[in-house]
């Protein structure tokens, strides 16, 4: 749609706006396609199908900052690596029950499913470091579940904060600093 002569508004997948050729995108509403049919950034995880066969993890999309690392993966001076674990000993490479993640910016997302989710670690390796990250679960009962991980330590969530407690699924990391 053409604006006066030569301001033009382009919406794309709902949730991309551009007028005058700026063009804000949503990440959690991306486009799949442009006008003329070209794929642009649908933000889906690469390999996804393989890490869920290898790790039973399911990773939906992502930004590209928090990365599905090995977890013996070492730090890189006070930062190391976001650390799930879970009851499920199938989940991850190492047959503990445990994924690791590298945040590679101060801000970022990823859409994945973990079941089992009992304690997340944060990335710092010494007080006063690690990035400033916020996790959302939901609960086999479906309560939906914030919390704020400790940059430098471990939060407990689901049957880790509560033994009484159903399982918790993480559904989202979300990198705010």
């Amino acid at each position: 749609m053409l604006i006066g002569a030569a301001t033009a508004v382009v919406v794309l997948g709902g949730g991309v706006v551009g007028v005058g050729g700026a063009l804000a995108a949503d990440p959690t509403d991306a486009p799949t396609e442009t006008n003329g049919g070209s794929i642009v950034e649908d933000f889906s995880y690469p390999n996804a199908a393989e890490i869920l066969a290898t790790q039973n993890v399911k990773l939906n999309r992502g930004d590209g900052h928090i990365l599905l690392v090995d977890c013996a993966t070492p730090p890189v001076g006070d930062i190391g690596l976001l650390k799930v674990r879970t009851t499920d000993e199938q989940i991850g490479a190492d047959g503990v029950g445990r994924v690791c993640f590298k945040v590679t910016s101060s801000s970022g997302w990823l859409e994945l499913e973990v079941p089992g989710v009992y304690e997340i670690r944060g990335d710092g390796q010494r007080t006063g470091t690690g990035h400033e990250v916020t996790a959302e679960l939901e609960s086999d009962e479906g309560e939906e579940i914030t919390v704020d991980v400790d940059p430098d330590g471990s939060t407990q969530v689901g049957m880790g904060a509560d033994p009484t407690a159903s399982p918790t699924m993480l559904l989202r990391l979300t990198v705010t600093g």
